[in-house]
């Protein structure tokens, strides 16, 4: 296992159980689908392209905001 991933699992320890349930359920995805591409779900990838509309538009967070954000997960 590299370094970038031991890392981000020690983070992922940290998490609520929620997240970690969350955490493990696409990384299972991943795994499942060994060296072939990996598809998003439909509702991911709709909340992706929801977001980079809503960036197309202007509707941004501050970065204050992601700064919380980010605290709160714990990262």
């Amino acid at each position: 296992m590299n370094q970038v991933l031991e890392d981000a699992i020690e983070k992922v320890r940290r998490l609520p159980a929620d997240r970690q349930a969350y955490i493990a359920e696409v990384l299972e995805q991943i795994a499942a689908a060994g060296a072939d591409v990996f598809t998003i779900p439909d509702d991911h990838r709709s909340a992706v392209l929801e977001g980079l509309d809503q960036a197309k538009r202007g509707e941004l967070v501050s970065d204050e905001e992601m700064s919380v954000l980010w605290k709160k997960c714990g990262l």
